[in-house]
């Protein structure tokens, strides 16, 4: 029998929920999915670009069924209205600093043109996906440094296996009053006799200093750092191989609400949060002769288990990214400190 997946909070110690893990505990353990980096980590800067790809084909051909849940709406990510409505993914996901999205969104754009000429020519234009959070405490983000070769650069790294913490669009990023980043999890479970996956990705960068919960229970409060206002963002990327309408992955993105409540936030005023999810399990062509497209969906009874793993795996996908995190210092002399520090200090379970 294989060893149980470890991952940073798990290393610690930290068990989120009852569902089993997946082979590697990573939103990549849904079949076909990569992620890359690009991190920009020098003199004032703490920032980067993060990519998933959620297959490996023409995602603007081939859409992935998707769907998104603005927990609260303080942000300003690129091309949630159309995956509102029309419930698809047409591009990779870009992950990047509030003032990175506009760059992101130029590079998805040529990426799809390069690859389908047709595209504002003879059909319709493209929907890129770039989703942000704020780094500005940690890096200048009035620099506006990241470049398109950049993006391209995460993108060309995306990978099955990918470092968690600070790095890529995690690279400057704070949650709790620790050091934030990108984290991941996933989980798996059976549905009609055969195994599915559900995984998450989180950029976290929200929680105010000693509101965070762990799993134990205990209360991780950062030394010196003041209890202020909620003024973080965390976007939560969910995916799974189980054939889903984007209605049921609507209902599946509201409940990793219920894993960032686990860990004691509770969407201020100026949190900017935001669930995506997709399923790789059912797309839906751009081109194609016929009028309807036949396609098996899960059963409204049977979802409940996905609810789970989406609470579970968001919980602990920013526990990772908390932990994988070291202590760092940004510009004009400011300081993150590490949960992964706290817990040696504190013990760990």
């Amino acid at each position: 029998m294989s060893a149980k997946p470890l991952s940073p909070s798990r290393s610690a110690g930290l068990v989120c929920g009852s569902l089993r893990a997946g082979p590697s505990n990573s939103i990549s353990d849904v079949d076909g999915i990569t992620v890359g980096h690009c991190t920009l980590d020098k003199g004032s800067l703490r920032t980067g670009f993060t990519a998933i790809l959620p297959h490996q084909g023409n995602l603007f051909r081939d859409k992935p069924v998707a769907a998104v849940e603005v927990i609260n709406g303080f942000g300003k990510s690129a091309g949630l209205v159309q995956v509102d409505e029309l419930g698809t993914l047409e591009t990779p996901i870009l992950l990047t600093n509030t003032f990175g999205v506009g760059t992101g969104v130029n590079v998805l754009i040529r990426r799809a043109v390069s690859e389908n000429p047709e595209i504002g020519r003879s059909t319709g234009t493209v929907n890129p996906v770039v989703l942000e959070c704020n780094d500005g405490y940690l890096s200048d983000i009035q620099a506006m440094a990241l470049s398109e070769e950049d993006a391209e650069t995460a993108l060309a790294a995306a990978s099955p296996d990918f470092e968690q913490g600070s790095v890529g669009a995690g690279t400057g990023m704070s949650a709790f009053g620790f050091k934030g980043g990108i984290g991941t999890a996933s989980r798996i479970f059976e549905l009609d006799g055969r195994v599915f996956s559900l995984g998450a990705l989180v950029l976290a960068n929200f929680g105010r200093p000693g509101d965070l919960i762990l799993p134990d229970g205990r209360r991780a409060h950062p030394k010196g750092e003041r209890q202020g206002e909620e003024r973080g963002s965390v976007i939560v990327v969910l995916a799974t191989d189980v054939s889903l309408e984007s209605r049921q992955l609507k209902r599946i993105a509201r409940r990793a609400g219920a894993g960032l409540a686990r860990l004691g936030a509770f969407y201020g005023n100026g949190s900017g949060d935001i669930a995506l999810a997709f399923s790789t399990g059912r797309r839906l062509p751009h081109f194609g002769e016929c009028d309807f497209i036949a396609c098996d969906i899960l059963k409204e009874g049977r979802i409940d288990v996905l609810f789970q793993a989406a609470a579970e795996t968001t919980q602990e996908a920013v526990l990772n990214a908390m932990i994988a995190a070291p202590a760092m210092r940004g510009w004009r002399r400011s300081k993150r400190p590490s949960l992964a520090d706290w817990l040696e200090e504190n013990g760990r379970c």
